[in-house]
């Protein structure tokens, strides 16, 4: 699906969604015509402006004008029901629950109601657009394949895949082949080609046989812009990549790159880095203040020594660093080498509580703002772990792109924790480098808060 379309999709929806939320308000406001300098006016005011953050964060931790649901009507509609029923119960809780902020409940109701009714009605619109778009646009394209191959086929079965109507017209290729097994009708000779287009009103042609293999390939390339017949080179790199590539242009070169790659980007890198600053220091004020003497006071109590663990780990680019966290367990010699198990003995009653909470990861946040770490990233592992995991795992050493983090992605999934399958550590590979692949600090926000939701829900392999 068009990359542009996509956004259009996004930018649309958020846009009129938050005009209906306010559109809403402000009808359900002036049915109560309040003083605009009296108290009551005020709250309600407030009660608009904390009714639109609800709205926007939640739509961004559920994802719903993420492209992977906005292109897809099911996944939107079923997503905009969930952040829907949600910010219906924060707007209740924000209505009866701390009364300290007093309401009309019927305004709020019927700012409710008018809000949702225009959900409905922008929901039906998402059906006028794909339903034009489908009309009059990729209803439109009328497909030809060049050359009958497992690509081709492969490519065919792609392209019917997508959401709206496209229509392919067949297969032409040199080579006889059994047409009794082909998907589509497969017309022999290639010198033909523009002949058949215009017979069968073709408007884009994809060719999987490359020009250097077939000169006939670049006569028919010049003959389709004459005739405006769209052309498509699709190459065949199975021998060399077995998986998706971008590509970037430098000047007039094409590059392939194996994985998309966003914290490449300056900019996203300094979204990162700022990001990561302003949460650690607010971490370090309003909770290390007075965490540090509060655990510190009961580790050296239970077992005398350093409050504080310190560990070398790899970090990015495989640079060792001096990786922090608040001493769980009693002084061993085996630390450098051996995993936490399961009832480990060498755990004291408060490192089970502060492992279990994930509270000793927390002196990490100096690391963050040192630089060595982010607060979302893949977790560093100790130095002879890494040599064991790279030996197992042969991508293992491409999630060391990234600075390490506080929490990740493969943690927020499940995999944290003693690795005792060599399922886990492949596993934990694949969710790092699906994070490396995907960043964005609307994921970041999201790893957080689910980071966050599964400390209080508790979790199996915390230990």
């Amino acid at each position: 699906m068009d990359n542009s379309y996509k956004r259009f999709l996004q930018i649309f929806f958020i846009l009129i969604d938050l005009i209906g939320l306010n559109i809403g308000y402000i009808i359900a406001q002036s049915l109560f015509k309040e003083n605009e300098i009296s108290a009551q006016y005020f709250r309600y005011f407030q009660y608009w402006g904390i009714a639109n953050w609800f709205w926007i964060i939640l739509s961004l931790l559920g994802g719903m004008y993420f492209t992977s649901a906005i292109t897809n009507f099911k996944r939107f509609l079923k997503k905009t029901t969930w952040t829907a029923f949600v910010f219906l119960l924060l707007v209740l809780f924000y209505l009866y629950i701390p009364r300290l902020i007093p309401l009309s409940s019927s305004l709020v109701y019927y700012s409710l109601l008018f809000f949702f009714s225009i959900l409905i009605f922008n929901r039906f619109l998402y059906i006028v657009i794909k339903e034009w778009v489908k009309r009059e646009v990729h209803s439109k394209r009328r497909i030809l394949i060049l050359g009958y191959n497992s690509v081709s086929r492969k490519l065919a079965s792609y392209i019917e895949r997508e959401e709206f109507n496209v229509k392919i017209l067949g297969y032409v290729d040199d080579r006889t082949v059994e047409k009794d097994f082909a998907d589509y009708p497969v017309y022999n000779n290639l010198s033909d080609t523009l002949r058949i287009s215009e017979e069968l009103k073709i408007n884009e042609i994809y060719s999987t046989i490359m020009p250097e293999n077939n000169a006939k390939v670049y006569k028919i390339m010049d003959q389709a812009d004459l005739s405006l017949i769209r052309f498509r080179v699709v190459p065949d790199f199975r021998n060399l990549i077995d998986r998706p590539v971008q590509l970037d242009q430098l000047n007039d070169l094409p590059i392939l790159t194996l994985r998309n790659e966003p914290l490449q980007s300056v900019v996203n890198q300094f979204t990162k880095r700022a990001f990561d600053i302003a949460f650690s220091l607010f971490v370090l004020i309003f909770i290390l203040s007075w965490l540090v003497p509060l655990l510190g006071i009961l580790i050296y109590l239970e077992s005398p020594g350093p409050i504080f663990f310190s560990q070398l780990r790899s970090g990015k680019d495989n640079k060792p660093f001096w990786c922090y966290k608040f001493r769980s367990m009693r002084i061993n010699k085996e630390t450098e080498a051996v995993q936490a198990t399961k009832n480990d003995s060498r755990v004291t009653r408060t490192g089970k509580f502060i492992r279990r909470t994930s509270l000793d990861e927390f002196p990490q946040f100096l690391n963050v703002l040192k630089g060595e770490m982010s607060i979302v990233g893949p977790r560093p592992h100790m130095l002879k772990h890494n040599e064991d995991f790279q030996a197992l795992e042969e991508h293992y050493m491409i999630r060391h792109y990234l600075k390490p983090g506080i929490t990740g992605w493969a943690q927020v999934n499940g995999y944290r924790g003693e690795i005792t399958e060599l399922k886990h550590i492949k596993k934990r590979v694949e969710y790092d480098l699906w994070y490396l692949e995907h960043w964005s600090i609307t994921l970041d926000l999201y790893i957080i808060f689910l980071t966050v939701y599964n400390v209080f829900k508790g979790e199996k392999n915390a230990y």
